[in-house]
């Protein structure tokens, strides 16, 4: 069983910041299912997004998957909030998370 929205990015959250990260929510979406979106800023300019996997990638265990929204690894700031827009004006219940870490940890991965 997949885990709410709500409660995967409370935990997220916490995740980033018990290892010294800034983690903070930017929009909240719809509780249950919203799609969350995360931006990765390195805080040296380079940054990256994260969204929902496309459905082939969702494994049997149900857990969330994500991929990053662009081919370069890191991509700037502009870039991200334009494609933000995008996805906010196709879906209004869509989840942000901003994680600044000057390791580039996304801590969408366990371990």
């Amino acid at each position: 069983m997949r885990l709410r929205a709500d409660i995967f990015v409370a935990a997220l959250i916490r995740r980033a910041q018990a290892v010294g990260a800034i983690a903070m929510l930017r929009r909240r979406g719809a509780p249950e299912a919203g799609a969350i979106f995360v931006i990765l800023d390195r805080l040296d300019g380079r940054a990256a997004l994260f969204a929902p996997a496309p459905q082939t990638e969702i494994g049997d265990d149900g857990d969330r998957r994500f991929a990053r929204v662009h081919r370069e690894e890191w991509i700037d700031s502009a870039a991200i909030e334009q494609r933000l827009k995008r996805e906010i004006e196709f879906d209004g219940d869509l989840w942000i998370v901003e994680i600044e870490d000057r390791l580039g940890r996304d801590f969408l991965t366990p371990g």
